[in-house]
């Protein structure tokens, strides 16, 4: 990690669980953190986590499923500290729904918002920062084993989480040929987890009663591996990394 020590890395959705511990981590490694969350006052609270000697950790309110909320962070964090050398792509949604069900339009854009068009766009802020500055970035997805395979869950449908999943797995190769194409040599990754202990398994009882037998990664899992992809040297790039709990059964 020693090249990243005193870089910026900005993590969305990280107000709580992978983000979270992501933000935290960074931050304890040397890093320049801007923790993107529509509820920062729980990042402001992560700041007691950090040893300020080493790094530093900023909230930033953002909304990632409006653009002018995405471009404020972006356009803040390079006033302020000059650009972006890491991004991490953590926001996530799943919503309790069937998508046959009747009137679910909202939820539905609600995710997909989030999932895919946040991903997209934050990376296209992330992209343009690290191309002008000539900087060799890192892209970071937080996927999903969703992303690779439907789940079918006793508890019922995942409906539209796991296409946007897919649609990160491929945005991931996307990037990779355009980031290429470019001439540049930015890194992309997406880490797939499967099931991880954080504020989404207590979104429904059904989940939360049924994940009483599931076993499940920590966040600092997550944040773990994050470290170890950020840590490769400048010719490695690890495209995809799965992670599953010892003993998953899905």
């Amino acid at each position: 990690m020693d090249r990243w020590v005193g870089k910026v890395a900005i993590v969305t959705g990280s107000s709580s669980g992978i983000g979270a511990a992501i933000a935290v981590d960074l931050a304890n490694a040397g890093m320049i953190v801007v923790g993107l969350a529509r509820r920062v006052e729980r990042v402001e609270e992560l700041k007691s986590k950090v040893n300020s000697t080493i790094g530093s950790l900023h909230a930033i309110k953002c909304d990632i499923t409006k653009e002018d909320d995405i471009k404020s962070a972006f356009n803040w964090t390079i006033d302020t500290f000059g650009g972006v050398d890491v991004l991490i792509n953590n926001a996530g949604l799943m919503r309790k729904m069937n998508l046959i069900d009747k009137d679910n339009t909202a939820l539905i854009r609600e995710v997909i918002d989030t999932n895919i068009m946040g991903v997209v766009l934050c990376t296209r802020e992330a992209y343009q920062s690290m191309k002008s500055r000539n900087v060799d970035g890192h892209v970071i997805h937080i996927n999903s084993v969703g992303g690779h395979q439907v789940p079918n869950l006793p508890i019922g449908s995942m409906n539209i989480y796991p296409p946007t999943k897919f649609a990160v797995t491929a945005i991931t190769e996307v990037l990779r040929q355009e980031f290429n194409r470019e001439g540049t040599k930015i890194k992309v990754t997406s880490i797939s987890p499967g099931g991880v202990r954080t504020e989404m398994i207590g979104s429904t009882p059904e989940i939360m009663e049924a994940a009483k037998n599931w076993p499940l990664l920590d966040s600092e899992d997550v944040s773990q591996a994050v470290l170890y992809v950020l840590a490769t040297k400048p010719h490695v790039q690890i495209h995809e990394l799965i992670i599953k709990p010892l003993g998953e059964v899905v």
